[in-house]
């Protein structure tokens, strides 16, 4: 039989950079396909490409028993493609018909008729077991009923396939039981589905076969039925299950710290993205959080820095528990945090290497509004020292380094507080093997020194080198706490696609 969707040998750059190499993805009428892979993985460049969104480098896509090349998303949905965003895309100010019914709006003698839209309206949100007056704003409806709205919206097409894009982020458990049923329904009626999700669970409960993406390539296409959960999670991160557990890892910071912990948190939940997270950090140690994109290892730690109002759990810092509100609060506390997102949330790009540096010292640095500038040059040229920051100068706008040097930069803003703690989220993403290096020497140096390290890093061997325990996040949940022989790759992968117990058995097996 013919597939619906075949997509062959297909090829995209940016800026000669490689985001998809040769990749395929084949779709069967009538069945649910799960696309999955890490951030960076190429699954979304790959959705956009067959949308008309991007257009491809090389390669054929086949839609339906045709070559196609869609020009904009517009022409792919009225091709029968009907995608929905992760981020909701609709208008807030029109009422739910309008959203469900835009750009396929019915008439009557030249006129809208609205009372056929309002009865389509209410029966496609029916099958959702949602009942609201459709002709209210969409803004007046919480964020998991207008993701129901964006469903109905893109089922309503009468679309022969429908991608499905992280469409449970916003959903509760009820919520996401319906939508599945409605998902049975499409597959019952000959309707494919492409489903995007990080959540392995929701993968076995509705997905019939998995192509699983990594490095802009496509690695296994098989039936969900054939791989298990470790196989899923080897397959992403690019490790094999027989291969050596980590020998010769620096033990020197893994010891029982009977001092009380700098850090602890303790049944951690904030929104639908963390659930129950629990670890702690002692003073001189590094402490790794492992798991998936959307584990909730972010949102964990920007609610332990202020960033983020928690709705449950505590978080006990340097003796005191739940008194930081904001950010400021964590830095006069004594946290440092340097952000996943070095470009957007960490350098100010036209700024120079000293305004970057000193950027959280500027209110010691200032005295009646006038900052002093000898001791100002004194943190940064110690800071430059130090860290060996290779620049020209420390009035080189920051924007001219490379990332490596971006990112001790960004240590150094925190360091010349003195915290007590530093969080530190992808601290090595984005910059070259030799830099990595240099920065992971760097961060055992400090912990050496008496510093509290909280580290998130997507590199299994990273983090498991750097770490003396590591807690494992999955599904929001804390899944593990290893440490000591634990401390390997093949015990976190356990952990990341099972629990406690298989990460126990991987470790003592």
């Amino acid at each position: 039989m013919v597939p619906l969707l075949s997509m062959q040998g297909i090829d995209k750059r940016f800026a000669g950079i490689p985001a998809l190499r040769t990749a395929e993805l084949v779709v069967e009428k009538g069945e649910v396909h799960a696309l999955i892979g890490q951030n960076g993985a190429g699954k979304s460049t790959m959705i956009k490409i067959l949308t008309g969104y991007y257009r491809k480098d090389a390669g054929e896509i086949l839609f339906d028993g045709r070559p196609v090349e869609f020009s904009s998303p517009q022409e792919a949905q009225r091709s029968g493609i009907s995608t929905i965003y992760q981020e909701i895309n609709l208008v807030p100010f029109r009422s739910v018909t309008e959203n469900i019914c835009l750009g396929r709006e019915k008439r009557r003698f030249g006129l809208l008729d609205w009372s056929a839209m309002h009865e389509e309206a209410r029966t496609l949100l029916a099958r959702f077991s949602i009942d609201i007056d459709v002709r209210r704003p969409l803004m007046a409806y919480p964020t998991a009923v207008q993701q129901m709205v964006a469903i109905a919206r893109a089922i309503g097409f009468d679309a022969k396939l429908v991608i499905m894009d992280e469409p449970t982020s916003s959903l509760d458990e009820r919520e996401v039981e319906v939508l599945f049923g409605v998902i049975r329904q499409l597959k019952a009626s000959g309707v494919s589905v492409i489903f995007v999700s990080h959540k392995l669970d929701e993968l076995y409960a509705v997905c019939d076969r998995v192509t699983i993406m990594r490095d802009g390539r496509t690695v296994p296409v098989a039936p969900m039925a054939q791989l298990s959960r470790l196989d899923l999670v080897t397959s992403m991160l690019g490790r094999e299950l027989t291969q050596v557990l980590h020998e010769g890892h620096d033990a020197g910071n893994a010891r029982d710290d009977v001092r009380e912990p700098v850090l602890k948190v303790s049944h951690l939940a904030i929104g639908r993205k963390v659930r129950d997270v629990s670890f702690d950090v002692h003073p001189s140690e590094i402490v790794g959080l492992a798991g998936l994109l959307g584990a909730g290892r972010t949102e964990s730690v920007r609610a332990v820095f202020g960033a983020d109002k928690p709705d449950a759990g505590t978080i006990g810092f340097a003796g005191t528990e739940n008194t930081i509100s904001a950010p400021l609060d964590a830095i006069r506390a004594g946290m440092g945090f340097c952000s996943e997102d070095r470009k957007l949330e960490g350098i100010i790009p036209d700024m120079s290497v000293r305004e970057n540096l000193t950027l959280a010292l500027m209110p010691q640095l200032a005295r009646r509004g006038i900052v002093d500038e000898a001791r100002s040059r004194e943190v940064v040229d110690r800071f430059i020292r130090r860290l060996g920051i290779r620049c020209t100068g420390p009035e080189q706008r920051i924007r001219e380094l490379s990332g490596g040097n971006q990112q001790k930069v960004l240590l150094a803003r925190w360091l010349c507080m003195s915290p007590k703690l530093l969080i530190l989220d992808e601290p090595t993403r984005g910059i070259d093997v030799g830099a990595k290096a240099e920065i992971l020497s760097l961060i055992r140096e400090l912990a050496g020194q008496g510093l509290a390290v909280l580290m998130i890093s997507s590199e299994l061997e990273e983090v498991v080198e750097a770490a003396s325990r590591i807690f494992v996040l999955r599904d929001g949940h804390t899944a593990a706490e290893l440490k000591g022989d634990a401390v390997n790759e093949q015990t976190v992968m356990a952990a990341m696609a099972h629990g406690h117990e298989e990460a126990q058995e991987a470790a003592h097996g």
